[in-house]
């Protein structure tokens, strides 16, 4: 009878598991959509070059779940975090904060390299733009000289800058509070990029001032003990858990949904 009872509640825990995961983002490199126009993009940014591919869905489907996550106050300020490195964190905050850009009521999208160890945005986006997150928090910049465009309406990055000598400091100052504060006021979704929940203090600094904070996890390499621990230094932080994204996913797609799409 114990076997049986644990067995139960095994298959509960995982059925839970699988219906708390906001979205599975397929990501197999065969499925990167090539350029379709010249681009220092990275093409792994398949909601810019290609916005009716299949994963674009999918990403547009992770946007609208988010935002229906609350129906009186949907989120407005974001943070993207994952477990461990590599993960997919930062090809997901890009493809969502393009997502949502492409919304139908065209809103004001800010994506902040919040990542100011080992900040990958701009280089993914194909610029050079020295000036980031961490030059604004020192008073060395204006934020509105920080801030940079590609071809994408109403859609504005801040890179992460140069690295500072203590990024979590940073994060976790006053100046920090306050520029999320003046950033939802001028925009109206900023997500934010941070490092690995579990390698350093960033996300947890971070989700703790904003709506909330989206977990990617990497299906077949993430280990559930360190998805675990990544959830329980985020709750430690007051960092509320808007749900996780499941990256790396592999399925089979009936002929007639390619059809349609």
């Amino acid at each position: 009878m114990g076997k049986l009872t644990d067995a139960l509640r095994k298959a509960a825990e995982e059925r839970i598991e699988r219906i708390d995961k906001v979205n599975h983002i397929k990501t197999r490199e065969s499925f990167i959509v090539k350029k379709i126009k010249e681009s220092r993009v990275d093409p792994r940014l398949v909601v810019y070059f290609d916005p009716k591919a299949v994963i674009s869905e999918q990403y547009k489907t992770l946007r609208t779940n988010i935002l229906s996550l609350n129906h009186e106050k949907a989120p407005k300020a974001i943070v993207i975090t994952s477990a461990i490195h590599s993960e997919g964190k930062t090809i997901t905050a890009l493809n969502l904060a393009l997502a949502m850009a492409q919304s139908a009521n065209k809103p004001k999208v800010l994506l902040i390299d919040g990542d100011m160890r080992r900040g990958k945005i701009a280089r993914y986006l194909g610029v050079e733009n020295e000036a980031g997150l961490s030059n604004i928090l020192q008073d060395k910049v204006p934020a509105a000289d920080a801030m940079f465009h590609i071809d994408v309406d109403n859609l504005t990055f801040i890179s992460a800058g140069s690295v500072p000598e203590h990024p979590s400091e940073l994060l976790a100052s006053e100046d920090m509070r306050l520029f999320i504060a003046k950033m939802r006021k001028e925009f109206d979704y900023v997500i934010v990029d941070t490092p690995p929940v579990i390698s350093v203090t960033d996300a947890g600094i971070v989700g703790s001032i904003t709506d909330g904070v989206v977990m990617v996890v990497q299906a077949g390499r993430t280990q559930r003990g360190m998805v675990k621990r990544g959830l329980e230094l985020l709750h430690q932080a007051h960092a509320k858990l808007l749900g996780q994204v499941l990256t790396n996913i592999e399925y089979h797609l009936p002929e007639y949904i390619y059809r349609y799409l």
